[in-house]
């Protein structure tokens, strides 16, 4: 994975990839006990997993995925509880903005001042990422306790379960697949990043 991160830019050539050349145990695994109603894709991440900042701040894999996704797809992206002091919260939190469709909006700054800034420390500090991404404190208060991020949370949690989830960044595809960055191309930053976007589509059309 580290040499992901150290990848030289430069200038990429088209790359495209047939179905022959996606293998399993290679760009994808294939799980032991498929999960049953899974979304479709489903990603796991953490604000406190540098691997996870530099999949979504610096590659921009997530995005790449979700603009090449078939019309109808929907990517679904759930907060792990493992890492950090305030992994629970933080997986609260990711619901509060799953039940508001804000996601995009807190993304960058939660990963800013979790990571570079440091300055996500207490519950407060959470609260005021979202207040200062334009959230009213009332609004945050009254999702934060609510039926509905309390479920969300809990499903969090499940669909981590269910995968039988051990690290992050981590992908899935349709309860079935899971994304293996280390059988990728990564040579090239561009290279890699346009192969896991091309592998989930791979992986959604693959009966």
């Amino acid at each position: 994975m580290k040499k992901i991160w150290l990848a030289l830019a430069g200038m990429v050539m088209a790359f495209s990839v047939s179905a022959a050349d996606y293998t399993d145990g290679k760009q994808y695994n294939t799980l032991e006990k498929p999960v049953a109603g899974a979304p479709q894709v489903m990603e796991f991440f953490s604000f406190y997993c540098p691997h996870c900042y530099q999949f979504e701040e610096v590659l921009h894999v997530s995005d790449n995925v979700k603009k090449k996704l078939p019309a109808g797809t929907k990517m679904t992206k759930y907060h792990v509880e493992f890492l950090g002091p305030l992994g629970k919260d933080l997986t609260q939190a990711w619901a509060v903005a799953m039940a508001m469709g804000i996601e995009d909006k807190i993304t960058a700054p939660m990963f800013e001042a979790v990571q570079k800034t440091q300055t996500v420390q207490t519950p407060a500090d959470i609260r005021k990422v979202f207040i200062d991404a334009g959230v009213k404190p009332e609004e945050y208060d009254a999702a934060w306790n609510s039926f509905v991020v309390k479920s969300l949370v809990a499903q969090q949690e499940k669909a981590a379960a269910d995968v039988g989830l051990q690290g992050v960044p981590a992908m899935y595809v349709n309860g079935k697949y899971q994304l293996n960055p280390q059988g990728m191309d990564t040579s090239n930053m561009d290279v890699f990043v346009q192969q896991y976007a091309d592998t989930v589509n791979f992986l959604l059309s693959k009966k």
